[in-house]
């Protein structure tokens, strides 16, 4: 528990507490971090083993693009963890329900990765999750040692809403006006950025803002910002392979 000797001790030291939020117990938030790690760490791994196999068993991909049947299926599995963001919202602190409904986003994001990586060569996908699982941890790192020593991110939340709305159309454009390769790769960069950006910012957000009944939420954010990062890289190194 944190005494009153030693917040005292802190402020006439002029040190910050390491994590402001919380002002009961350390060992709690650390709890709190642990567990959040644990379930994206288990849903980066379902997502690799589902996506593996999508990838490597031919037939699937196959009837996901070559049948009307697989087509629409596809489309409910893109909606999908849209669709189970609502009951989540609303159960979130029931277990084991929430458990479940985070099993069917996690489920549903990772056949789409893997359908994205079906027509993806080997190389590329290795060179992306290499790039993504180098990226993450020195940010994550990189955040835990500066809000260590007191810095703060949240101002980054309206910039990186902005770039995120200015991406978005930058998609749209892409659809309806395609642009060559070039613009591919910008839009990769930008993106790659961007979501480098929301790791930094919902990285501090966990450390410091968090409650701990909010923990199936804190680990879908992270892991959103975990696989759009690695989309946005295997499009950057898909253009350049192309």
């Amino acid at each position: 528990m944190w005494g009153q000797s030693s917040r005292k001790d802190d402020v006439e030291s002029g040190e910050q507490l390491l994590y402001p939020a919380m002002q009961e117990s350390v060992e709690l938030r650390w709890s709190f971090i642990r567990k959040i790690y644990t379930i994206v760490s288990i849903q980066l791994l379902l997502t690799i083993a589902v996506a593996s196999v999508v990838v490597t068993v031919h037939p699937i991909s196959h009837f996901f693009t070559a049948t009307s049947a697989g087509l629409a299926l596809y489309i409910l599995l893109i909606i999908t963890p849209f669709i189970v963001l609502c009951p989540l919202s609303y159960y979130y602190q029931r277990h084991p329900l929430n458990y479940f409904l985070l099993g069917i986003f996690t489920l549903a994001l990772a056949f789409a990765v893997g359908l994205t990586c079906a027509y993806t060569s080997g190389k590329v996908i290795l060179e992306a999750v290499i790039l993504t699982a180098a990226v993450v941890v020195s940010l994550t790192l990189y955040t835990f040692w500066a809000a260590k020593r007191g810095h703060d991110f949240n101002f980054l939340g309206p910039f990186l809403f902005g770039a995120i709305i200015v991406l978005m159309l930058f998609g749209m454009i892409q659809i309806f006006f395609p642009l060559g390769k070039i613009s591919v790769m910008i839009y990769g960069c930008l993106g790659a950025i961007i979501f480098c950006g929301y790791i930094i910012y919902d990285t501090d957000n966990l450390i410091k803002r968090y409650t701990y009944d909010q923990y199936i939420w804190a680990a879908v954010i992270l892991y959103l910002d975990v696989l759009n990062l690695f989309q946005y890289l295997l499009t950057i190194l898909r253009a350049a392979d192309s």
